[in-house]
């Protein structure tokens, strides 16, 4: 096997994750954690090499969680136009979950119009409590 054969496959394994697990946010160490399980050789520091190249390409997008030094990642789904929206996050139970609402739309068209500010949607995330963590 030749060291590109090996990359390749590598790279393979992170994306089809990623592709089976479309609407879930997945963190690094999940990935990892994922990887080891299934007894494939891949260490951490290429996870978070490829992690970061698939971001650049724009494949997966990355969500900054409670401080800067811990994220998640989402595939970027074309169909779902995850650019479009905005996203919630459970403080309680740590959910992420996409907020498709013409009403926050409104808000950044606001934002927009009197501020002279453009909201990225697809990195805005209000923080809060889910109505199950709420009970």
């Amino acid at each position: 096997m030749r060291p590109t054969d090996y990359k390749t496959k590598q790279k393979e394994i992170i994306l089809n994750m990623f592709l089976e697990n479309k609407d879930k946010h997945l963190t690094a160490a999940e990935i990892v954690s994922y990887i080891n399980s299934n007894n494939y050789n891949i260490g951490t520091a290429t996870v978070y090499r490829y992690l970061d190249r698939l971001v650049s390409n724009g494949i997966i997008r990355k969500y900054f969680l409670d401080d800067k030094s811990s994220a998640c990642y989402q595939y970027i789904d074309p169909e779902k136009k995850c650019r479009e929206h905005f996203h919630l996050k459970c403080i309680e139970c740590g959910e992420l979950m996409h907020l498709d609402c013409s009403y926050m739309q409104a808000i950044g068209d606001h934002i927009l119009a009197e501020h002279g500010f453009t909201v990225d949607n697809s990195r805005t995330v209000l923080y809060g409590r889910c109505k199950n963590c709420e009970k």
